[in-house]
């Protein structure tokens, strides 16, 4: 059955990204990345289309590709997290609009709801406080939750799948980011909803083009969304059952 059959649209987990999805970027991504660059006495602007199409990513693997070395991918990441969270502390991380009020409808329709992000654990941790969204979600992940890789692999998707054990089949589940990342993590997860939103970093093509079932203006589009998919599911449910009492 193929992950965008009407009958893998009961959707019981959404997977969510943070920067660019639920949580504004506008640009602190690249701030915090060029404060790295240069605490090595790298020339950041040399490195900033890789950081730019790579949006989504693990940021340590980023610093693995950049620099080469792993004594330097660590030290340029440590410098970055640092970097993020002093942006963090001085309150330049707002939530997008609706996002607050879409997780809590996803969660008083009956959803299951998973906020990941590919910095470290510390730099979400006061991503969650800032915004007072500690207790927002289900569950919250980075990469080392999820074994140390983050997207564009699968991952954390399935991790959140395990944890909570809330869908019977992956393809119950949501994934919902801005990048092309997020949809890769997504598509290979399985998913049956793999939903792009354009408030981040990609653009509606680069979306499609890795795999999104469907392009959203903001995730506040995200619940209507599912339920329609939730009245396909049913309409399409009632007529197996109707064609096959007619076949008795």
């Amino acid at each position: 059955m193929s992950p965008l059959s009407p009958l893998n649209h009961d959707i019981r987990l959404v997977v969510l990204d943070m920067a660019g999805t639920t949580v504004t970027d506008d640009g602190l991504v690249e701030e915090a990345f060029t404060a790295a660059a240069r605490h090595l006495g790298a020339e950041p602007a040399t490195m900033l289309d890789h950081v730019r199409a790579t949006m989504g990513e693990s940021k340590i693997a980023v610093f693995r590709h950049l620099f080469g070395e792993e004594a330097k991918a660590q030290q340029a990441n440590r410098a970055f997290e640092s970097a993020y969270a002093d942006l963090v502390h001085g309150g330049r991380v707002t939530a997008l609009p609706g996002a607050r009020e879409t997780i809590e409808t996803l969660k008083s329709q009956g959803r299951t709801v998973v906020l990941t992000t590919g910095f470290a654990r510390s730099t979400q941790d006061a991503i969650l406080a800032a915004l007072g969204w500690q207790d927002l979600a289900h569950l919250t992940l980075c990469p080392a939750d999820a074994g140390g890789r983050g997207r564009p692999y699968p991952d954390m998707v399935l991790t959140a799948f395990l944890r909570t054990a809330a869908a019977d089949a992956v393809g119950q589940m949501a994934v919902v980011g801005d990048t092309s990342y997020d949809m890769l993590s997504g598509v290979r997860a399985g998913a049956g909803v793999v939903a792009g939103v354009l408030t981040g970093a990609h653009r509606r093509d680069a979306l499609s083009g890795a795999g999104a079932t469907h392009v959203l203006d903001s995730v506040a589009e995200l619940p209507a969304l599912l339920t329609e998919l939730d009245l396909q599911t049913r309409s399409t449910m009632s007529a197996m059952e109707s064609t096959t009492f007619v076949g008795r």
